[in-house]
């Protein structure tokens, strides 16, 4: 196959661009280079999609397929134009945020979706949605649905993720910030969470290219309740991390046991300025509000009837873990407390009531 990828040179574009070298396609990644080189055996065209005719070169040469990751509406629209007599197949990067509630648990790819972005250009990521939105139209329009794909990706991790939203919580278990061992964890284990490794994706957008699976798809990873993953990350820790427990045991002091999960109470988190999902000062994949839950719970399975094969949420974690490692354990980070906002927060709760501890022990009994 004779693969163009609009991009290949960032986290998700460069592990496609690699997995489809490493099955022996002739692989081109078309990008600035700003973000990185393409991988070993992936030729590389330097290009300005924002430029009326950026991708000249690359529509006058003949591709079985294009693989294209943007989010702005303009670079989109001008792809499909000029690379609909010169490509057979479309594949399009989009993402769950085009759906226009993410309440409902188990929504599949037939869902409303928001209104499609005007502009060319997603000035901000408050328009990342409708803009997805756009760029999906812009690709069904020019390509029809038969020479086309929609990926619609959700939460991606694995090594590689700079967000920090995979990697905080095996790397917090495998190294605490506490003297005693403790790990500060959300009393939220009901919620969904929904991670998909960026090497399963990367690997079924170049499946899909290779075999033209037309369609839209939820590409996203099995759903597990908040304490699974977390149960998944303290083993991909090591032997002798705690499980996490959520169900509240007692109230009272923290940190008795060393070496446990200490759950605490939501309401009390964010009295203490905590954030919810990502960001500075969070506990990552957290996300109490339940109008927003459903994002991570959408229905896989049409993609797994396409293909998709997702690889054990445990062996994703313990990978991550070890790029994090080799990254340095205290780099600042996307997401996550850091260790002195960690043990300031747990000094608070040894000095009043408000937290859960639960080791291995407790989750036993």
């Amino acid at each position: 196959m004779k693969l163009l990828i609009l991009g290949g040179t960032a986290w998700l574009g460069h592990r496609t661009a690699l997995a489809a070298a490493a099955e022996g396609h002739e692989v081109t990644c078309a990008a600035r280079g700003i973000s990185g080189a393409p991988p070993s055996g992936a030729a590389f065209l330097s290009i300005d999609r924002d430029a009326d005719g950026g991708l000249a070169e690359a529509a006058g040469q003949r591709w079985d397929a294009v693989i294209d990751v943007s989010r702005q509406p303009g670079q989109v629209r001008r792809a499909v134009r000029d690379l609909a007599d010169a490509a057979d197949f479309y594949v399009f990067v989009s993402t769950g945020n085009v759906y226009a509630s993410q309440k409902e648990y188990g929504q599949d790819e037939d869902a409303p979706l928001l209104p499609p972005l005007a502009s060319d250009v997603m000035e901000s990521m408050e328009s990342y949605g409708p803009a997805k939105v756009a760029c999906e139209q812009a690709v069904t329009s020019g390509f029809g649905p038969s020479r086309r794909a929609i990926v619609r990706a959700g939460l991606i991790g694995g090594p590689g993720d700079h967000s920090g939203r995979s990697g905080y919580w095996p790397l917090r278990f495998a190294h605490p910030a506490d003297a005693g061992g403790r790990v500060l964890v959300p009393d939220a284990g009901a919620q969904p969470t929904q991670l998909i490794d960026v090497r399963d994706l990367a690997q079924w957008l170049v499946d899909v290219a290779r075999e033209r699976t037309a369609g839209i798809f939820n590409a996203v990873g099995d759903t597990v309740p908040l304490a699974q993953h977390l149960a998944a990350a303290a083993s991909a820790a090591g032997p002798g991390i705690p499980l996490p427990e959520h169900e509240p045991a007692s109230t009272g002091a923290a940190g008795e046991k060393q070496g446990s999960a200490v759950a605490v109470a939501q309401q009390w988190l964010r009295e203490q300025g905590v954030g919810e999902w990502s960001g500075p000062r969070s506990l990552p994949l957290w996300l109490e509000d339940q109008d927003w839950q459903g994002m991570n719970a959408r229905s896989n399975a049409r993609a797994r009837r396409a293909g998709l094969t997702l690889r054990p949420l445990e062996q994703t974690l313990a990978d991550t873990l070890a790029w994090e490692e080799n990254e340095g354990i205290d780099r600042p980070r996307g997401a996550g407390l850091s260790g002195n906002e960690e043990r300031e927060l747990l000094a608070r709760l040894d000095a009043g009531p408000g937290a859960v501890t639960a080791g291995r022990g407790k989750a036993e009994s």
